[in-house]
């Protein structure tokens, strides 16, 4: 099994955005969006949900009021502030750490599934899609994109497929690395800006760290040609290829708009780019 992960040191670079259009390119595969924190890929690829699956993350505490005697040792233990004076759990503060109900002198306090949000089966135009939502405040995004990983994986051996795309998160977090654990390619995007190679010099060396290939995408390299050389220089001395270099264009806005991947849009030169980029990626894990 194939997996090219697409990832981005910091949001905004235009990671999704060539995700879906490399959707559009390959074929046979399954498309896993593991952004679950901020996911938007469902906005360009329209997808039919089939299944709808909830998820749960973690656990918090629960007072059962009628065995409670309002004792207030939950209270003085609880380091989060998350029991009221009328002993109501705040499932937002509520870490389910597990020390209110083992100091209950009452046995009224348990820890029960907390439901971080959903995750589901999807079909689009491109092919199956696995993706997900978590819930506002919720954590253990690493947890349930490691389940999308999973579920992304067992679709595509059922239908025969060899290749999964993944839409990973940005930044170098616990979902990052769930989301590239074991990939076959990642490839990262990455902007002519100095946050853009600040944070491309993280991303790689969390890659390295994992002995994962890695290869460069420059979005946007016509708007500073002269970081877009720093970016060239350092991928070249950590041995990185640069894939790409897509300019800057207008026309992936408009395609977004009319919910399209710039590859369906357009034959711009954008387009070309993300194409040739795309053929680079595929010799590599053939």
């Amino acid at each position: 099994m194939k997996e090219i992960v697409i990832i981005s040191g910091k949001g905004g670079t235009g990671k999704t955005t060539i995700t879906a259009s490399l959707a559009s390119l390959i074929p046979d595969k399954v498309i896993a969006d593991c952004d679950v924190d901020a996911a938007d890929l469902h906005l360009l690829l329209d997808p039919e949900i089939k299944e709808r699956n909830d998820f749960y993350g973690g656990v918090k505490a629960s007072i059962d009021l009628d065995k409670c005697t309002g004792c207030g040792r939950c209270l003085e233990v609880c380091r989060y502030d998350a029991i009221s004076s009328d002993f109501i759990v705040n499932d937002i503060n509520c870490e389910g750490c597990g020390v209110c109900p083992y100091f209950c002198p009452e046995d009224a306090i348990t820890l029960i599934d907390r439901h971080s949000g959903e995750w589901y089966i999807s079909e689009t135009r491109f092919g199956p899609m696995v993706h997900a939502r978590l819930g506002i405040a919720e954590e253990n995004s690493g947890k349930l994109v490691s389940l999308i990983r999973r579920q992304a994986k067992t679709i595509a051996e059922d239908r025969g497929f060899d290749t999964i795309l993944i839409d990973g998160s940005p930044g170098i977090g616990c979902p990052v690395i769930s989301s590239i654990t074991g990939a076959s390619i990642v490839v990262v995007v990455t902007e002519p800006t100095i946050s853009g190679i600040h944070d491309l010099k993280r991303v790689i060396s969390l890659n390295q760290h994992f002995k994962i290939e890695s290869v460069v995408l420059i979005n946007k390299s016509d708007i500073n040609e002269e970081m877009t050389g720093k970016i060239r220089k350092r991928a070249e001395e950590q041995g990185i290829e640069v894939i790409g270099m897509i300019p800057y264009d207008p026309v992936v806005t408009r395609a977004m708009v009319h919910k399209k991947t710039v590859v369906e849009f357009t034959n711009s030169k954008v387009a070309m780019e993300i194409i040739k980029a795309g053929d680079v990626i595929f010799n590599k894990i053939r």
